[in-house]
């Protein structure tokens, strides 16, 4: 399905400002959308340099995440998209569902502050691809867009 298509959809659910229906909305149809995905989920960032749990899709999840820990950690801290093949091989990883093979975060970035990330995990290892990537990372910025984050 072409990345366009797939914003297209996500937009048509997004009928709202409020950031927390459309941060469910968003977590649900990625995790419809894109096969092999055990996990789906926005950490926020509430309290400096920590992220806690948001909506998600998946089994229970670890909470709170330090800037200084695990794959989210290192997306918050450097405000750029991690996309790990192996997260077993990845130093300071934090395995909340052992069955976690790769990991797609992508920082959620409002002007200047960064307001949390989408954290995807799947248990095939090299799940992700830059398509992916480039795909997830243009629905988070459909989601900033039709939401109210301030």
């Amino acid at each position: 399905m072409s990345g366009d298509l797939l914003e297209r959809q996500l937009a048509s659910l997004l009928d709202t400002r409020d950031w927390l229906t459309n941060a469910a909305q968003t977590v649900a149809f990625i995790r419809q959308q894109f096969a092999d995905l055990n996990w789906v989920g926005f950490y926020l960032q509430r309290s400096e340099r920590t992220l806690v749990l948001g909506p998600f899709q998946g089994l229970p999840a670890c909470n709170p995440i330090p800037f200084d820990r695990g794959v989210c950690g290192r997306a918050a801290r450097t405000r750029v998209t991690q996309r790990v093949d192996d997260v077993h091989a990845f130093p300071g990883h934090i395995a909340c569902d052992v069955a976690s093979r790769s990991e797609l975060v992508v920082p959620i970035v409002v002007g200047d502050w960064l307001w949390g990330v989408l954290d995807i995990d799947s248990p095939r290892r090299q799940r992700f691809d830059a398509a992916d990537q480039a795909a997830i990372e243009n629905l988070c910025r459909r989601f900033v867009a039709a939401s109210d984050l301030a």
